[in-house]
Parts: C-alpha cells; sequence; structure tokens
C-alpha cells in the first residue's frame, strides 16, 4: 500500500504519503492564495522524500471540505486527474474529521469538543465531536456565536474557528488545520466515513454568474 493525502480546503496545502503503517513523508505550506501553485509541487517533493514514484501509489486521499470553492477544487481536481491518471481509487474525507482526529491525537481532550474553522462571512464550517473524536453534529455553517446555544454547552475547540472567535469557544485546541498525515492515518484506520471525491461547500459560492441584461426594447 502506498497512499498519497492531500488536502487545500483551508489555507494550508498538505501533503503526506503513507505506506499502511507508517507515514513516510509529509510537507504542508500556509498560503491561501497560492494553493495552485505549491500543490503538486508539494507531492513531487513529498515522493521524492520518500524514495517513491507516482506510478508506486495504490491509492490517494483527498479533504473535501468544507471549504471555499477556489482552494478546495484544487486538491479535488488534482486527486481525481491523477487517480484517473494512474487507475487507482480517489478516497474523499470530510476536512472536520481530519482536525477532529489530529485534535484527539495532541490533546486527548477529556469531553466532548467542536471543530470550526474558516468559512468567512464571519461564519464557521463546524462540527462537534465526542472525547473519541466521533463526529455527533454536522458539518454545518453558521456563526460561531450560535453554536454553543445550539449545543448547548461552550466547548473547546480545534480549527481555525477558534482562534478567529475565541468568545465563542471554551480553549483553544490543536490543530489550527488539517494535517494530509491525519487524513492518510484516518483513511488507513477508517477512522471516519469515506466519502466520494466530490465537494463539501455547505453554501454556494461567493461568485455567481451575472444576471441576463434585459433588452431594451421590452
Amino acid at each position: 500500500m502506498l497512499l498519497l493525502a492531500m488536502d487545500t480546503s483551508t489555507p494550508a496545502v498538505t501533503v503526506a504519503l503513507h505506506d499502511g503503517g507508517r507515514v513516510l513523508a509529509h510537507a504542508t505550506t500556509v498560503d491561501p492564495r497560492r494553493h495552485t501553485e505549491l500543490l503538486m509541487p508539494l507531492v513531487t517533493s513529498v515522493l521524492r522524500d520518500a524514495g517513491a514514484a507516482r506510478g508506486d501509489l495504490t491509492e490517494i486521499a483527498v479533504g473535501v471540505g468544507p471549504g471555499p470553492f477556489t482552494g478546495l477544487r484544487v486538491g479535488l481536481a488534482a486527486a481525481r486527474t491523477m487517480g484517473a491518471v494512474l487507475d487507482i481509487p480517489v478516497r474523499g474525507v470530510c476536512g472536520l474529521d481530519v482536525v477532529a482526529h489530529g485534535a484527539v491525537a495532541a490533546e486527548s481532550p477529556a469531553g466532548p469538543f467542536v471543530v470550526a474553522t474558516d468559512a468567512r462571512r464571519r461564519e464557521v464550517y463546524w462540527a462537534a465531536y465526542d472525547a473519541s473524536g466521533t463526529r455527533t453534529v454536522g458539518p454545518e455553517v453558521g456563526p460561531a456565536t450560535a453554536i454553543a446555544a445550539e449545543l448547548g454547552a461552550v466547548l473547546p475547540a480545534a480549527g481555525a474557528g477558534a482562534r478567529l472567535y475565541p468568545e465563542a469557544f471554551g480553549p483553544a485546541l490543536e490543530p489550527e488545520y488539517p494535517a494530509a498525515a491525519d487524513l492518510a492515518a484516518v483513511v488507513v484506520d477508517k477512522a471516519a466515513d469515506i466519502l466520494p471525491p466530490d465537494p463539501l461547500y455547505l453554501r454556494r459560492p461567493d461568485a455567481t454568474p451575472p444576471a441576463a441584461r434585459k433588452s431594451v426594447l421590452a
């Protein structure tokens, strides 16, 4: 097994290679405006560091969001293209589940917690988890300030949303962004739902086609 994992659903562009037993190599760069420029060089770098070639890959894992349209589609397009060219399966995973997996590994939370990532418009993409990292609510999108009322408690939170809106959550947990190493581990361990490699937007893109012009003769 040689699994290539990638995620571009947040400002972090992250790639990892997993052999089914451990992560062989990984790399992450945080830059919200350069997903297209950064992704494939990171893939090449990770493969080189592991002494592997693209033809050695047996499957691909990709974060499906939720996330902004522009960044999210970069990773999905790359994963689908590589999967088609190499004729290998492409597994999708909710990025919030990946952050939750990382939080359990890094923080060992004593009880329920939230993962919240930046959805812009003063909103967050979020989901709630039990202490083991199993999702109990979501994914959803909405104001961070409304989450405590919906859950009936102010909970610790991982993800960038916890840093952007600290007044809405309890203590901030690591990680801030999904890591491809965690994504690979989730797929290998079957620690979250495996999804088709389709984008999970939760709302329409900010950009919309212009309305048709009315004829001045009407």
